[in-house]
């Protein structure tokens, strides 16, 4: 049997937008065009994401919604800071996920084909308080990204059958 390692569910009290919002007004920053249109587009589904996919998801220049790749970085910034992304570095490159209504959890990352699989652990959960606890530590939170080959690209390539192995 399979153990369910997927993530639960957490409840917030604002929206991402609202929090945003609150978070901007805090600091006395207004909440423009661009940085709705982001939140909007960033919070419509959960997906690991860079600011070049982000940029490619979005309108052109010149098209309604445009948002230019200066505010896109800048806006990506400020949803860290506010608590709405988590940014990490992978292969280089900076990696963004929500972090604003979702439980802390681990990453499976396929060195491969640069697939993310998030998972939850009550025994590395676990593990993680007894560590502290023998070293008097008080976590404030973890990050696990095990490296390693996903399923799909373990498996043996299949090799395509020539004619003459037909006869």
């Amino acid at each position: 049997m399979t153990k369910d390692y997927s993530l639960g569910t957490v409840q917030v009290a604002l929206s991402p937008n609202e929090r945003f919002e609150e978070y901007l007004q805090s600091r006395g920053m207004r909440n423009t065009e661009q940085r709705r249109i982001l939140v909007q587009h960033v919070f419509s589904n959960h997906d690991h994401f860079d600011a070049d996919t982000l940029i490619e998801q979005l309108p052109k220049k010149g098209d309604e919604g445009y948002v230019s790749r200066p505010t896109v970085y800048r806006t990506l910034n400020e949803f860290v800071d506010a608590g709405l992304l988590r940014k990490f570095e992978l292969a280089g490159r900076a990696v963004y996920e929500h972090d604003y209504g979702y439980p802390e959890h681990d990453h499976l990352y396929c060195t491969h084909c640069q697939q993310l699989i998030e998972f939850q652990s009550d025994e590395l959960m676990n593990f993680r308080e007894l560590v502290a606890r023998d070293h008097q530590f008080r976590v404030t939170g973890h990050r696990l990204i095990i490296s390693g080959i996903c399923r799909n690209c373990n498996r043996p390539q299949q090799r395509t059958k020539r004619k003459q192995d037909l006869i």
